[in-house]
């Protein structure tokens, strides 16, 4: 005799969303599988962002770590969409905006194959996967791959743009000692394999035309997202000028530099400049954020997006407040390793 699943009725105030969640479901889980968007970026309780307020029922609120939900806020009502789970009925409002003018895709499970396996940079690899259907998503969004034999996933952001919906690009840092990575991306997987994935996840991305230049900076593998909201706003005609920047240590940390350089060569209105931190070569040397604010004597009036390691992003962000630019025009995505990130 099969058991049968629990569900919970789960209302979502304020995005008219009534779901059926499952006992081992999180509310963010179902939320996006039904297409009801609510605010979210790690989606693995680090970031707080997903944060919603209980106004009746109980949750489960796993393992949300205190410094994203502290006994104070639990004892509020507030809870971590992306980890509690129903008790009972629930009728929950987001915190965040959940109306933000933005196309928003339902997330999804994929499966697809290996068809690129290669070494683009040092301890840095590109995967490509030719996935059994198409996934529609916004560029700069990620993906969550499921490590086989652990229950666990990791997150990637895709380098290609959603016009190429079948062949989803990643680009993979080692990290030692790495679940994902040195025990799979670079240990036993290889072409032709087979793998899991969800997806689109995220709230780093752009959608519509925007006046304004924009200033993207990228360190390390957090080129991939950029590489894609630059070939998107390319093939669309979204952003009048970019100045795209890459941080690296040295010449070995850099990949994909033809690619960019030729792309800066087709389009007047794109430019391209990679910097190294602890190496002098003919390109630009220093901090890249050290090298944006040499290159920019005032950044009022436009744009930027950050995709790297936190130390970088927080520096990119008061660098680029120092040069006048608007906060509410500085869009981010932190890479985080997985261990620290729980920790």
């Amino acid at each position: 005799m099969t058991a049968t699943r629990m569900c919970h009725r789960v209302e979502i105030t304020g995005a008219d969303a009534v779901l059926e969640v499952g006992e081992d479901q999180s509310i963010l889980d179902a939320a996006l599988r039904a297409n009801a968007w609510i605010p979210h970026s790690c989606t693995q309780g680090t970031c707080g962002t997903c944060k919603l307020k209980v106004l009746s029922g109980s949750v489960d609120h796993g393992d949300s770590p205190e410094y994203t939900l502290t006994a104070t806020e639990r004892a509020g009502g507030l809870a971590l969409a992306c980890m509690a789970k129903p008790c009972s009925d629930l009728v929950v409002e987001p915190t965040g905006a959940v109306d933000d003018g933005v196309p928003h895709h339902p997330l999804r499970d994929f499966v697809g194959e290996v068809i690129e396996l290669s070494d683009i940079a040092a301890g840095t690899r590109r995967l490509v996967v030719e996935l059994d259907e198409e996934m529609t998503f916004n560029a700069g969004q990620y993906c969550e791959l499921l490590v086989p034999g652990a229950a666990v996933g990791r997150q990637y952001s895709m380098a290609n743009p959603p016009s190429e919906r079948r062949c989803l690009e990643f680009h993979v840092k080692l990290s030692p000692g790495g679940l994902a990575t040195e025990g799979w991306i670079f240990g036993s997987l290889s072409v032709g394999d087979r793998i899991d994935l969800r997806g689109p996840l995220g709230q780093f991305h752009i959608v519509h035309p925007q006046s304004e230049p924009a200033i993207l900076v990228g360190g390390g593998t957090g080129l991939a997202p950029l590489k894609s909201i630059v070939r998107h706003a390319l093939d669309n005609d979204l952003v009048p000028e970019m100045f795209l920047y890459h941080g690296g240590r040295r010449q070995e940390d850099l990949y994909d530099v033809e690619f960019f350089t030729d792309l800066a060569a087709r389009h007047d209105h794109f430019h391209y400049r990679p910097a190294l931190s602890e190496e002098t070569w003919t390109g630009a040397t220093g901090l890249v954020t050290d090298v944006v604010l040499a290159d920019f004597s005032s950044c009022k009036g436009l744009s930027a997006f950050l995709c790297g390691p936190p130390a970088m992003i927080e520096a990119a962000v008061k660098s680029l407040k120092r040069r006048r630019m608007a906060p509410r025009r500085i869009f981010r995505e932190e890479f985080t390793v997985a261990a620290v990130a729980a920790r």
